[in-house]
């Protein structure tokens, strides 16, 4: 009799095995991607659809002019008016192409005014063709690598820029805002303006990174 069971347990067994496999709804290669992702809100948002999360599938007005998803984020802001110096300083910094690449990344606009409170001559002076590394490194500090909606933004969030610098987040009254974690933060105007490879957040100042 012991010879005729033997082999049933053993399939049961390997059965088992596979049941136990299979039971978790995250395997422990995806929980480690998770947990090791910089902005796991990301893979929300794509699932989500930002579109569908935002209830405005026909864009976001910028200056009276819609700001689509099938356009990219440089040329979605190069139709706004109060972000054109963002626009060419991008273009002198060459990231022209970075952020016209697939991406997704979260990008903190400021308009021509948020320039406009820097000190005299700061803005001439970064958009000098010798300062070109050090433009890119401010312009780096408006970029979040993922795409982060500001439904995703919580206060004291800290993010990582694309300079490698933490950019930190504030909520208060249903205003977010974005600093240096020292200086007077910049709060996002317009929210949520989608394009096919991110998503921008129009900010009322320029965040400087701390100098080293």
């Amino acid at each position: 009799m012991k010879k005729h069971f033997a082999p049933l347990l053993t399939v049961l067994a390997a059965t088992s095995l596979v049941l136990a496999s299979c039971g978790s709804d995250k395997p422990a290669d995806t929980e480690t991607t998770a947990t090791s992702t910089v902005n796991p809100a990301d893979s929300v948002a794509a699932m989500a659809g930002d579109s569908a999360r935002m209830a405005k599938p026909e864009g976001v007005m910028v200056d009276g002019v819609a700001m689509t998803a099938d356009k990219d984020i440089v040329d979605n802001a190069a139709g706004a008016k109060s972000v054109s110096t963002l626009v060419a300083a991008v273009k002198q910094a060459g990231l022209v192409e970075t952020l016209k690449s697939a991406g997704p990344f979260t990008v903190f606009a400021p308009t021509n005014a948020a320039f406009d409170k820097l000190p005299k001559g700061a803005v001439a002076g970064l958009m000098q063709p010798e300062s070109k590394e050090k433009l890119a490194g401010v312009l780096k500090y408006h970029v979040i690598p993922g795409r982060l909606l500001a439904a995703d933004l919580k206060d004291g969030q800290e993010l990582t820029t694309a300079n490698g610098e933490k950019l930190k987040i504030s909520v208060k009254d249903g205003k977010v805002m974005v600093s240096n974690g020292k200086d007077a933060p910049a709060t996002v105007q317009i929210a949520d303006v989608i394009s096919s490879n991110g998503v921008t957040h129009v900010i009322d100042g320029v965040v400087l990174p701390l100098a080293k």
